[in-house]
């Protein structure tokens, strides 16, 4: 069989199909089918590689990974999708030891090191009545921001469960927050959460409860 009467079989054409005048048209359409077909079929293989290996130890892949996916759907068509950067500034960071460490952004060291001009904020957890009231009155939350534009630049914690509370930042790190609506922002009470709020209140001389 020739090269051309194999090609034919492939996408369905008799083997004399070239007598018929149609040969070229048939074999471009099956090319770009067939490099179609491999290109979404390599990506879903990558993707799902990706997802598994990363699952459950890199957060940041598997955001990554959807990404990606909303990449390849928007290149075949969807319009629906709007695929973004991962912003590494807005990515948490956690240990879990004991106690937890959770940070986001620039550490203040980092910030100076960029000439930026800092408001500071610390709020330890024996100010907070929920923390003392779960016997967990050691560790303090930090926060950072721009003196001039108000930007959290960065949060770091220490103490217990803050690997649950630093996603707070993450969300206000990605909306572009800046102190303003931090401190106007309720925060319910009695909850650990409430140190987040006195953080950001204490880097501009206005905590409440120390």
């Amino acid at each position: 069989m020739t090269s051309l009467a194999l090609i034919n079989e492939l996408i369905g054409l008799p083997a004399n199909a070239s007598e018929h005048g149609y040969q070229i048209d048939h074999i471009i359409e099956f090319c770009h089918w067939f490099m179609g077909s491999l290109f979404v079929g390599w990506s879903v293989f990558f993707i799902f590689v990706l997802w598994r290996f990363h699952k459950r130890r890199n957060p940041v892949a598997s955001h990554e990974g959807v990404t990606a996916a909303e990449a390849i759907a928007q290149e075949l068509g969807n319009k629906d999708v709007h695929p973004h950067a991962t912003d590494p500034k807005n990515i948490p960071g956690c240990t879990y030891c004991q106690p937890q460490v959770a940070s986001i952004g620039l550490t203040e060291a980092a910030a100076k090191a960029k000439g930026l001009q800092l408001k500071v904020g610390k709020f330890p957890f024996i100010g907070n009545g929920k923390a003392i009231a779960l016997g967990e009155p050691e560790g303090f939350i930090k926060t950072i921001f721009d003196a001039k534009t108000g930007e959290l630049l960065g949060a770091h914690m220490i103490g217990a469960e803050v690997t649950e509370l630093i996603q707070g930042y993450s969300v206000a790190k990605t909306l572009e927050t800046t102190e303003a609506e931090l401190m106007a922002t309720v925060f319910p009470h009695p909850t650990l959460s409430e140190m987040m709020h006195e953080s950001v209140l204490a880097a501009y001389g206005r905590t409440l409860h120390i």
